[in-house]
């Protein structure tokens, strides 16, 4: 029952963390810090490059929550157990946009142009896909043992 209130929190938590601000980044530190969430990056995206904007979307946003949603379905009994390992994929896939978060931070922070602060969205949206993570190991694994005991 937790497992299941936790999936939906998930549902109502992503978008939540796509418009929260992951960083604020300004070119010099005199300036002001614009905010950047993952709303703003694929909206910036789809201006100068269409195709890595639909790579992006399809991985920071729809591979997501379809994979909340499969595993919602599943814990409901409403998709059948043997579609986890195709959640799984999805999770790793969407799993690259963390990653890809972390290398821009990294990478503009060491190479000193400009400033550049983790903001409270980078958190929750990483709390989010971690969360998603164990949730998925957990809804696998009881319904494995749920599987192996309907079959005795």
């Amino acid at each position: 029952m937790m497992l299941r209130v936790l999936t939906l929190l998930l549902l109502v938590l992503y978008p939540v963390a796509w418009f929260a601000p992951l960083m604020r980044a300004g070119l010099l530190p005199l300036f002001e810090l614009s905010e950047i969430s993952v709303i703003t990056g694929l909206q910036s995206l789809w201006g100068s490059d269409v195709i890595l904007a639909l790579i992006v979307t399809a991985f920071a946003l729809f591979a997501l929550y379809l994979k909340t949603i499969g595993l919602a379905l599943v814990q409901w009994n409403l998709l059948d157990k043997r579609a986890m390992p195709t959640l799984h994929v999805l999770g790793r896939l969407a799993m690259a946009d963390v990653f890809l978060i972390a290398l821009y931070i990294t990478v503009v922070k060491g190479i000193g142009i400009g400033r550049l602060e983790t903001a409270w969205g980078l958190y929750l949206f990483t709390a989010c896909i971690l969360a998603s993570i164990v949730i998925g190991i957990v809804t696998e694994k009881t319904g494995l043992r749920e599987g192996a005991r309907s079959d005795t």
